[in-house]
Parts: structure tokens; sequence; C-alpha cells
């Protein structure tokens, strides 16, 4: 049984909603804080955002 992804409203909203406001990054070295704590639980995923968080974060320029 395949399942489909259900976009509710609210939630199309929210997105367009948070990408109309610039937010600004932490600093590095809490990034990388957490990025520490993602592997020490196996969070693979939590460790992947940090990664690419940090580039954002030291390189603003990079993919704007």
């Amino acid at each position: 049984m395949s399942r489909s992804r259900i976009a509710r409203p609210t939630e199309v909203a929210a997105i367009r909603a948070a990408a109309r406001s610039p937010r600004p990054l932490p600093p590095v070295h809490t990034i990388l804080a957490d990025m520490v704590t993602a592997h020490r639980t196996g969070d693979q995923h939590g460790i992947n955002l940090c990664a690419h968080l940090a580039v954002r974060a030291a390189a603003p320029e990079v993919g704007e």
C-alpha cells in the first residue's frame, strides 16, 4: 500500500510566511555543539541538518 503526502492548507501558509521573513543563523560554535550531540545520539538526520546549517552560517553567500 502506497502512502501519499497530503499537504494541509495551514502548512503551506506557514511555509510561505517563514520564507518571507529572514531568519538569523546561530553562531557556528553552537551549531557544531548541536552536531556533536546529534552524533552522540546517533541522529543521522540531525547531523546532516547541522552540517548544512554550519556551512550556511560560515559562508552566507554560498547558495544565495
